[in-house]
This record gives C-alpha cells, structure tokens and sequence, in this order.
C-alpha cells in the first residue's frame, strides 16, 4: 500500500471552523476509515517563498493509503473542500533509503 498527502487548496472566500464544515469534514474522515493515515491539521497562517503556481491558499494536509494514484484520487473526490470551490493536490510519498 503506498502513501500519499493531500494537501487542501482553499478558496479566497473560504472560512474555516464553521459548523457544517466540522461536520462535513468529520463525515468524510469518517468514510476514508483505514485508508486515513494521519488527519493532519487545518493551516491559519501562510506565506509563500518563492513561485506558488495556481495561487489558490493552503489550508490544511492528510495523509492516506492507497493501492495507486487513482485510487487516491478517488478518495479525494469526496472531500469537502471541493462542494466550496476548493481543491485538493493529490501526491504519493516516495520511499526513502535508511
């Protein structure tokens, strides 16, 4: 099984800790079970160094397993993020020697 990180990309407009959102969010952690590897944590504050292509804001990341790409991705079409005109980066984690 191999590991993979979503990061969340925020709408401008978005505004986190709101009720429904804990409750969306909570739902969807729920339904990844076993595949949720680390819930990771919501980002407040942010600053970029250097080029951040697509300017959309960082607003949190998880970690997950997965068979494949696909199947993470899969995984992510059901974050809420996506329903407020937000994204989710999808990466797999390479193995490092040691």
């Amino acid at each position: 099984m191999a590991e993979f990180i979503f990061t969340y990309r925020t709408p401008a407009d978005w505004t986190p800790g709101t009720p429904d959102g804990i409750a969306a969010w909570t739902a969807w952690f729920q339904d990844l079970g076993t595949a949720l590897r680390d819930m990771g944590k919501p980002v407040f504050n942010r600053a970029t160094v250097g080029d951040s292509p697509g300017g959309a804001p960082l607003g949190g990341y998880s970690l997950v397993t997965a068979d494949t790409l696909d199947g993470a991705l899969t995984l992510a079409k059901g974050c809420p993020i996506l329903a407020a005109g937000g994204g989710v980066e999808v990466g797999e984690l390479a193995g490092l020697p040691g």
